[in-house]
């Protein structure tokens, strides 16, 4: 399972962060930062799902085999 961020609707929330800290870190400014790009450890699916499900700009998505490696 991998994840893909979206920078441009990123806002900074860092909804994602608290809720998956294990697959996404925040930059200095506090935007989302995708951890080993985006692959999700075994696992940590469901951490993952929830921190799509709290994002409120609908930044974060998950990668099929038409954007596997459109990730920003």
């Amino acid at each position: 399972m991998r994840v893909l961020l979206d920078l441009e609707r990123c806002q900074g929330h860092n909804r994602c962060y608290a809720l998956a800290p294990e697959i996404f870190d925040v930059d200095d400014y506090g935007i989302a930062v995708l951890l080993d790009d985006g692959e999700v450890p075994p696992g940590l699916e469901d951490k993952a799902m929830l921190a799509i499900a709290n994002c409120p700009e609908f930044a974060i998505s998950l990668a099929d085999s038409t954007n596997a490696g459109t990730a920003s």
